[in-house]
This record gives structure tokens, C-alpha cells and sequence, in this order.
């Protein structure tokens, strides 16, 4: 796999295709340390496990870390991503997403996932990303009623995802278009479970 830098041009995946994007450039500040090495229960890190789950419902993926995170690159590369350094990545999420957009501004869509959720299943990205393969423009995930995350956006909105800032993400984006958004009801509880601090790591306990 390629290791790629901020400044490169990008994996340039074929036209129209859904690219996924995991976002994992946050330090963890919360957690007290490098949360996505972290282990799990079943001893897979945080971050690693995320990334599997990614590459499962979506193989073309890449991953967004932060600038001398090279243990994780390693790791996420060794579950087949693709990986790009954003520079900018401790200014909020908003930047990493610009990251990923830009390294693969080809794509016909991108799903967004967060490193910190490692719990979301596989069939779950692929229902997102088949929404955005369908033709939608916005596509989130609902469990029970609670919005959760991966979330997708079609190629139409790639200049406004290229626009974002600070640490909303994508949740301004996505109010600003309600119109455009397809919610897909999934049975997944991973995608309300995220993980910031160490009692995250058992959900049982939540």
C-alpha cells in the first residue's frame, strides 16, 4: 500500500467510486493516551479495529492520521487502507476531512468514519456506502431513533466537504441540507458508541 503525504495527489481511485474515509487524526487527549492503540477486549487496538471493519464493508479506503502518528499508519496499513498524513489535523475533524477529500477527490462519494468507533459492523458501512452509490447525496445511519455514524456524501457535495473547518465535521453540512439526507435504519449499536475516555472500553457498562 502506499503511504501518502499531505501534499501528494491522492490514491485516485477509479471514477465514481465510493471512497472510505477513516478520520484518525485525533491525539485522544481525553483518553490519557494514544486511544486508537488501545486495546480492546479481544486485544485488537481501537483504531486497528475500526479500520477492519471499514475495509470489510468498503475496500477502497484510506486513512486520515495525524502528522509522525507512524505506528498507526503501519497498523492501518497492514489492514489494506491506504494512508495520507494531514498536517492540520489537530485544528478539528473538519481539517481531516478536508485531508481525505482532497487525497481522493476523484471518488463518486465518500463515507466517513471515525477511528474512535470500532464497534460500527461491516454491513453497515456497505448500506452507506450503497446509498451513495445510489444516489444519495447524504446518507446517515439511525439506531432506535439516534443518529450515529458512518455517515456519506455523494460527489455533488465534494466542493462544501472541501470547505469544512474546526471540529463540527460534517454535522453542519448535513443540517444545511436536510432535504438531501437518507436515513437508513440499521439494527448496529456501534454506531452510537464512541469511545473518548478509558471507561468507554467496556459498553456493557454504559
Amino acid at each position: 500500500m502506499r503511504l501518502l503525504s499531505a501534499t501528494c495527489p491522492g490514491v485516485n481511485p477509479p471514477h465514481d467510486m465510493i471512497q472510505g474515509l477513516l478520520l484518525a487524526g485525533g491525539a485522544g487527549l481525553r483518553f490519557g493516551a494514544n486511544k486508537l492503540l488501545c486495546p480492546l477486549a479481544d486485544g485488537c487496538a481501537i483504531g486497528v479495529s475500526a479500520a477492519r471493519h471499514l475495509a470489510q464493508g468498503l475496500p477502497q479506503s484510506l486513512g486520515v492520521v495525524r502528522s509522525g502518528d507512524e505506528e498507526l499508519a503501519r497498523r492501518l496499513r497492514e489492514e489494506g487502507l491506504d494512508v495520507v498524513y494531514c498536517r492540520d489535523s489537530a485544528h478539528g475533524l473538519g481539517h481531516s476531512i478536508v485531508c481525505g477529500v482532497t487525497a481522493s477527490a476523484q471518488a463518486g462519494g465518500w463515507v466517513l468514519a471515525l477511528a474512535d468507533m470500532p464497534y460500527i459492523r461491516p454491513a453497515t458501512i456497505a448500506a452507506v456506502a450503497g446509498a451513495i452509490e445510489g444516489g444519495a447525496e447524504i446518507a446517515v445511519v439511525e439506531y432506535r431513533g439516534q443518529r450515529g455514524h458512518p455517515v456519506g456524501f455523494g460527489a455533488p457535495l465534494r466542493a462544501q466537504l472541501l470547505q469544512l473547518r474546526g471540529d463540527t465535521g460534517a454535522r453542519d453540512l448535513i443540517a444545511r441540507h436536510p432535504g438531501r439526507v437518507v436515513r437508513i435504519p440499521v439494527d448496529d449499536p456501534g454506531i452510537v458508541q464512541d469511545i473518548d475516555t478509558p471507561d468507554d472500553l467496556h459498553p456493557v457498562r454504559r
